[in-house]
């Protein structure tokens, strides 16, 4: 991403935050590691980290919003309408970031998958995990993709969708 490209997606956050009522500063980082929530393979990850210094608490609880929600939104118009007009292969993936709500979130994520896989190792039975965005099902989908003995799906319909973790079924 081009440092005017970069310029954009934090002015165009800005610029949302401030219909929203809300006047603060936005930063664009280079996301260096695989603590992304999203897989693109040939595009690059960023995250656009919300200035809190001068919101209050209820505007960062109401933007962060409950499980994440607004954030989750504000995060998929970012995704949407910042690769408009971009070749697919050329995406670049946003990670909307505020008070350290996706560093926290993904560390819980971790956790449940790593706890999931125990005990459906320990006890043979599948394990349902639910409430999750499907975001955070991609997440586990995706930390336990290496493990040959488990395999994850998800089951039911939005809202009600959930992930699985089961033993991996060999013929």
């Amino acid at each position: 991403m081009s440092d005017i490209s970069m310029q954009n997606s934090e002015q165009w956050l800005q610029n949302l935050l401030l219909l929203m009522g809300l006047s603060t500063q936005v930063r664009a980082n280079l996301e260096t590691t695989q603590a992304s929530e999203q897989d693109t393979p040939t595009g690059e990850n960023y995250w656009l980290t919300i200035d809190q210094t001068n919101l209050t608490s209820e505007q960062i609880r109401v933007l962060i919003g409950a499980g994440g929600s607004v954030l989750d939104s504000i995060q998929y118009l970012a995704n949407s309408i910042l690769n408009l007009n971009q070749p697919e292969d050329n995406h670049t993936a946003y990670t909307v970031e505020l008070n350290g709500y996706r560093v926290r979130r993904e560390a819980e994520i971790r956790t449940l998958a790593e706890t999931a896989a125990a005990e459906v190792r320990f006890s043979g039975r599948e394990v349902e995990l639910q409430s999750l965005s499907a975001t955070e099902r991609r997440q586990i989908h995706t930390l336990l993709q290496d493990c040959p003995d488990l395999e994850t799906f998800s089951r039911g319909k939005e809202p009600h969708r959930h992930l699985v973790v089961r033993q991996a079924v060999t013929p």
